[in-house]
């Protein structure tokens, strides 16, 4: 189940925050990667107790303990969530089809409108099989960065060491901030938090003493690991951008189909580019597929309504499609990377929404029972929701201010 959450990490999204972030300043942002990730890994470790203990994913927790009028806002919020990230995928997908094919963007957004339903028809198969396909995807994706930063970029590792050293002060300045809300709404998305707390359960364990904490033990390993993978591919993508776009007569280039015709230059081969955006397209591949999902965990557990795949899936791509053929269409292809961060930046804005809610219920010993939070762990979380709150409030600060 991780690797299908794990796939939300990487998407279009997670790539135009990075390209931002590393061709912009450097290898400055890596430790906003790093930290992301690991609140992720954590938040993620809280989605598998809560859907192992209490047979609920979050939606459901949310709709039966919370108080009835938070139902509907919550919905909602994780609504917005969804069809952000949709947004970037659709965008992201349009983008590879342009630079593989040069299929005139217009046509490649209005393209992806359907491009999943084929890849959902695969759930009729078994989760299994989808879980196949998504791993498969993502070792492409991984495949593609490891060529490309060991073989054709060879970056210098001292400075990207230093990138992982925290500067706190450097996000005073309003851009790197914005940026950081990005990258932090791309990495701990919060419908990622709905969609493992579900997916957990699909797994079958025996009706015996400690298998639930056995469960438990396998689901946090395989998050672990599913997890560390997502953040080698999202520190790769700003190593890359760093390592070619900054501080150079190229630099700084925020925009992937920019990214797409200079690197085969920089890097001497055509091969960069090609790698770049078969990456790109599997990235939105398989991040759409579980958006999709996550939709209808959101909807069926606030709302207690089930829609057919297909359905669900035109309804949240109808929704991405009006902003992402508008930018398209009347700003040109030029805005889409812009439109790429924002659609980040409401991800950093909803995520309180859902974080809180998970690290409540898990606060609650005689909910969780064998599986009941220990200390450190439900301290450790709130110190990631007390940051989160406190990225976004200063981001929101900020651009009220005008700064």
């Amino acid at each position: 189940p991780a690797y299908l959450v794990a796939v939300g990490y990487m998407d279009p999204g997670n790539w135009a925050t990075d390209l931002a972030a590393g061709s912009t300043y450097g290898y400055q942002l890596l430790w906003i990667v790093a930290l992301s990730s690991a609140m992720a890994m954590l938040l993620q470790s809280l989605c598998c107790r809560l859907g192992i203990a209490t047979g609920m994913d979050l939606a459901q927790a949310s709709a039966r303990l919370l108080p009835g009028a938070w139902r509907l806002p919550l919905w909602l919020l994780a609504e917005v969530a969804i069809v952000a990230c949709d947004l970037a995928e659709l965008v992201g997908s349009a983008i590879a089809l342009q630079m593989l094919f040069r299929l005139p963007l217009p046509w490649g957004v209005a393209l992806t409108a359907a491009d999943t339903l084929l890849l959902l028809a695969l759930q009729r198969f078994g989760i299994r099989r989808l879980e196949a396909l998504v791993i498969a995807l993502v070792a492409l994706v991984g495949g593609c960065f490891v060529v490309q930063l060991l073989l054709l970029l060879q970056p210098n590792w001292a400075a990207v060491a230093q990138g992982f050293v925290p500067r706190v002060a450097s996000l005073k300045n309003g851009n790197q901030l914005y940026l950081a809300a990005g990258i932090l709404g791309a990495t701990v998305m919060p419908h990622n938090l709905y969609l493992h707390s579900s997916l957990v359960q699909t797994r079958q364990w025996p009706e015996a003493a400690g298998s639930q904490r056995q469960a438990l033990g396998f689901s946090t390993l395989d998050t672990a690991v599913a997890l560390s993978l997502a953040f080698m591919i999202n520190a790769s993508i700003l190593i890359l951008a760093a390592g070619r776009f900054h501080d150079t007569q190229l630099g700084p280039v925020s925009d992937l189909s920019q990214a797409y015709d200079l690197l085969s230059p920089s890097l001497g081969t055509s091969l960069a580019s090609t790698l770049f955006a078969v990456a790109l397209l599997a990235s939105g591949q398989s991040s759409t597929l579980t958006a999709t999902m996550a939709g209808q965990i959101v909807m069926e557990g606030f709302l207690h309504i089930r829609l057919p795949d297909w359905q669900r899936r035109l309804l949240t791509r109808s929704l991405a499609l009006v902003p992402a053929l508008a930018t398209v269409l009347w700003l040109g292809g030029g805005a889409t990377n812009p439109l790429l961060v924002l659609s980040q930046v409401v991800l950093s804005l909803q995520l309180p929404f859902a974080a809180i809610p998970l690290v409540l219920f898990c606060s609650r010993p005689e909910l969780m029972g064998p599986l009941k939070t220990p200390l450190w762990l439900l301290l450790a979380s709130w110190a990631c929701v007390v940051v989160i709150v406190l990225i976004n409030a200063t981001l929101v600060i900020n651009l009220v201010l005008g700064r």
